[in-house]
């Protein structure tokens, strides 16, 4: 077990990468003081272990491939204590939603099924509806 805070941190982020509000949030939790964190977390971010932007790109990029939307992805960002600019810059590196929309519906063959994916991906209707609308107003007609 880590006797210092910055041995706290090492521990951490050997475990999983982490935003610097996370870690302040875990080193708080901890019982370690303010002057005992800011150090730590200067000494992390000086040794290059520390980088939030990194962790903004990877994990964006990370829940893209799974098929994310813009809106999932900026409020698991947000939630992670990342600023604004660091969250918009690392949506602004991944493929455009429409583009991961598309990609999700033809991998569930289109329909209801792909426009509850979406729903549940965090989409907004309005691109649900560009992306399969047509396809269910069909669907419609036909049965």
């Amino acid at each position: 077990m880590p006797v210092d805070a910055f041995g706290s941190v090492v521990d951490a982020l050997a475990r999983r990468d982490l935003t610097e509000q996370e870690l302040d949030a875990r080193l708080d939790r901890a019982g370690y003081d303010e002057d005992a964190r800011a150090d730590a977390l200067a000494r992390a971010r000086d040794a290059g272990y520390l980088d939030d932007e990194r962790v903004a790109h990877e994990r964006a990029g990370h829940l893209a491939e799974r098929g994310a939307s813009d809106a999932a992805i900026r409020a698991d960002l947000a939630r992670r204590g990342l600023p604004d600019e660091l969250v918009s810059a690392a949506l602004a590196a991944v493929p455009p939603e429409m583009d991961r929309a598309t990609a999700v519906a033809a991998k569930l063959g289109g329909g209801p099924r792909a426009a509850r994916a979406l729903a549940r991906k965090g989409y907004a209707e309005d691109t649900i509806e560009r992306v399969v609308g047509g396809e269910l107003q069909r669907g419609g007609e036909q049965g």
